[in-house]
């Protein structure tokens, strides 16, 4: 026998099916609904975005501590070798508008100030670093100075007579040292920011000898290199050059795997009648970026970077940073005597200048 399906038992059949399936979706929706609401109830991790220009391997072992002694997690946006510094600063410029960074730990001081200048940063009184010393922050407390790494100059014991060790920077014009220095490309790290204070001791003494100097350099056949200051370290253990401009902890790094490097701090002092300026220690720095989404969690890692407690655990670290404001205890080895005491404000201004006649006159080398 034919069934036939008339259009009644068809619907008959049809609606229950549909009613299962709307009440399945309204499950459905009120489950989503419940579990958002109960994300949302959860409390998310306090969290603070940082931006260092710090080698990543010390700066781990500092932000590990900061997260286990807050609870706040701390996300790390780092630079290249190459770019060192300068790719951060130019990425907050960037963002000015719709800051992302918390907090700048930067690797030296002279950016750092360029950014206070541009209004990019804010406020930080520090209880941590109240007693402070004042050369090593900003009057507005815009930025903090923290462990320190001197300009060296590093060489090669074995192609260097011991009476041939330059003892001020302006001695490198000299033609015994023709075609063996070689020195970063100044427009990144810490080397730009060196020349700047060259230029504003020298020309200080005498207007137009920071040009002068430059040109005794060229003169000497002085080499830039695009590795930074460590790459310049590894050219002078190599034998590639018997001088090099660099930083301290470049140089303690190639000496704790056993390089045959040695090296001296010159001072900034320029012919014999000149005003003695010793040697140049550029500290660390940390900033509060102006806007930064988490301003509660910045200020706490800005004070932890200050506190005794880093400056030792850099002071001990690989780098060996030199202890600026708190009363860590440090290494006799990494003592500095009688540096530089350097006007921030003004050295930053003159920076470019001094980055661009050093590029111009040694570019090509």
């Amino acid at each position: 026998m034919k069934i036939r399906a008339t259009s009644e038992t068809s619907s008959d059949c049809v609606r229950p099916l549909a009613r299962l399936c709307r009440c399945a979706m309204r499950v459905q929706v009120v489950w989503l609904a419940v579990m958002m609401i109960s994300c949302n109830d959860r409390p998310s991790p306090e969290r603070v975005i940082l931006y260092v220009s710090a080698d990543e391997h010390v700066a781990r072992q500092v932000i590990e501590r900061f997260e286990v002694a807050t609870g706040i997690e701390v996300q790390v946006v780092g630079d290249t070798e190459l770019k060192k510094t300068t790719g951060l600063v130019e990425r907050i410029r960037r963002e000015a508008e719709r800051p992302r960074a918390d907090v700048f730990w930067n690797s030296e001081a002279f950016m750092t100030e360029a950014l206070a200048a541009e209004g990019l940063l804010t406020p930080h009184t520090s209880e941590v670093a109240k007693a402070w010393p004042t050369v090593h922050r900003h009057p507005g407390h815009l930025w903090h100075g923290f462990a320190g790494r001197a300009r060296a100059l590093v060489y090669n014991p074995s192609h260097l007579m011991a009476e041939d060790i330059p003892e001020q920077w302006a001695d490198l014009v000299s033609e015994k040292y023709k075609g063996q220095i070689v020195m970063a490309d100044p427009r990144f790290g810490t080397t730009g920011g060196h020349l700047a204070v060259i230029q504003w001791l020298f020309d200080e003494t005498l207007p137009g000898s920071y040009d002068q100097f430059v040109d005794g350099l060229a003169a000497n056949d002085v080499r830039l290199l695009p590795s930074g200051n460590a790459g310049v370290v590894d050219a002078v253990e190599r034998g590639e050059a018997v001088l090099g401009l660099t930083d301290t902890d470049d140089i303690w790094a190639v000496l704790d795997r056993g390089g045959k490097v040695d090296w001296v701090l010159p001072g900034h002092s320029m012919g014999e009648d000149a005003t003695p300026h010793g040697p140049l220690v550029i500290p660390n720095t940390v900033a509060l970026v102006r806007g930064g989404p988490h301003p509660k969690q910045a200020a706490l890692l800005a004070d932890f970077l200050l506190s005794a407690e880093v400056e030792s655990l850099l002071a001990q670290s690989s780098s060996r940073n030199i202890p600026l404001g708190s009363d860590a205890v440090i290494n006799a080895d990494i003592i500095v005597h009688n540096p530089v005491d350097v006007d921030y404000a003004v050295v930053a201004a003159g920076r470019s200048a001094a980055v661009q006649s050093a590029v111009k006159r040694l570019g090509g080398r």
